[in-house]
């Protein structure tokens, strides 16, 4: 009865709002987000309870997919005219959204405060053209986690600081007879794949594009994968990477059958859980490696931001609704799984304390993020490019003949 009451009477609900602010929610915000990595979905609907609290003439409706769904599905929803007020976008989405009118622009929104306060390189993920999208909310890149115990069993003493050292320590710990298969990646035919080879473009010194055109054929792009083929074919990879999504490495080096394991920042301290993992109190986490006289380290982009669609009917409320969910407050509080897009969060306790091994990393990792390439057409290059990791890895083709199939194939 009550709803169809404020159905019907919505206008005169609205006038009086001022007289009884709090008998209802005035208005619905339909939020799309991801079901892996980074913050949990129990963090998002924690983060969102305590907005709804602070706002209660705000409702906020929650849904969640895997990521490798949440393109297509903000995508498909604008088309339909309707769906979502706030959705989470990927660093490699605002061109193709901004082209497409998927995301308004809200630069006129985002504060002078707001720009100082948030690490510079964080921006990069909501930015193109020169105007801003949304608000950072996930500031991510790839870390390079390893089993101390295993490490210790083997004689090595410090964790690889180049790629080549890596394989070099998973060798001797598979010779010792004490794991068959010491690396784990993140190899499947999906976006995950692109990370991990982003990572390694990026410690060789590649390049995606030069004057808009492929150019990862060659090069640092050829080394990477390169190198990928090679730890595969080598038997020192887990077979079963080129099938693996972030979450199914997450449980095989919690399972104690990886000694490294590329993956992000959520994976620290779930993996350090011991209600869950096997390899609590064991968890080494480093930068990525890098290459002997070209890189120190190397880190992808993996940063998310939350938007407004074009297509939202609330946009104040869902700006209020972000800059709840991205505050350095809320950030603080939720900040085991995903860290603070805020620079001086870094000094605070509250923040640092029981994950220091981790703040070490990041402030070497976040500041070597290298970019998957910035173009509208980035789901044909992406897809053309996971095809040319699968074809190498299954010996189904050369990674020259699979990267130059791929930059023909990609749409530029």
């Amino acid at each position: 009865m009550l709803k169809s009451f404020n159905k019907t009477l919505l206008g005169a609900a609205l006038i009086g709002a001022s007289l009884a602010p709090h008998a209802f929610a005035e208005t619905t915000l339909n939020a799309l987000f991801m079901a892996q990595a980074a913050y949990s979905e129990a963090d998002a609907r924690a983060m969102t309870d305590a907005f709804a609290k602070a706002n209660p003439d705000i409702k906020v409706n929650l849904e969640f997919v895997p990521y490798e769904g949440l393109h297509d599905k903000t995508v498909l929803a604008q088309g339909s005219g309707g769906g979502y007020d706030v959705v989470l976008f990927d660093v490699i989405w605002p061109a193709e959204y901004a082209t497409n009118k998927v995301l308004v622009d809200v630069s006129s929104r985002v504060t002078d405060e707001m720009k100082k306060g948030v690490l510079p390189g964080a921006w990069t993920t909501v930015q193109y053209d020169g105007k801003y999208y949304g608000m950072p909310w996930i500031l991510d890149t790839k870390y390079l986690f390893y089993n101390k115990e295993i490490l210790e069993k083997a004689g090595i003493k410090v964790p690889p600081k180049t790629w080549d050292e890596l394989t070099e320590q998973a060798k001797t710990i598979k010779d010792k007879g004490l794991l068959a298969t010491p690396i784990a990646w993140s190899w499947s035919q999906a976006e995950a794949a692109i990370c991990d080879y982003t990572t390694l473009v990026s410690a060789y010194g590649g390049d995606f594009l030069k004057d808009g055109k492929p150019a990862f054929q060659t090069g640092g792009g050829l080394d990477a994968l390169k190198y990928m083929v090679s730890s595969y074919s080598s038997g020192l990879t887990n077979p079963n990477s080129k099938e693996f999504l972030e979450e199914d490495v997450r449980k095989v080096f919690e399972n104690g059958d990886a000694a490294f394991a590329l993956n992000w920042t959520y994976m620290y301290n779930m993996a350090n859980n011991p209600e869950d993992s096997k390899v609590a109190g064991k968890v080494g986490v480093v930068p990525a490696p890098g290459i002997a006289g070209k890189s120190e380290a190397s880190a992808v982009n993996g940063s998310m931001g939350l938007g407004i669609t074009s297509a939202s009917q609330h946009p104040d409320e869902a700006w209020k609704y972000i800059t709840f969910m991205t505050s350095q407050a809320t950030q603080n509080a939720y900040a085991k799984l995903s860290l603070p897009i805020w620079a001086s969060s870094y000094e605070d306790p509250a923040v640092t304390k029981g994950q220091e091994e981790l703040i070490s990393a990041a402030k070497i990792g976040l500041a070597a993020m290298y970019p998957r390439p910035t173009t509208p057409k980035y789901q044909e290059l992406s897809t053309a490019l996971q095809q040319a990791i699968q074809e190498s890895l299954l010996g189904q083709s050369s990674p020259e003949d699979a990267l130059k199939s791929a930059a023909d194939n990609s749409g530029l």
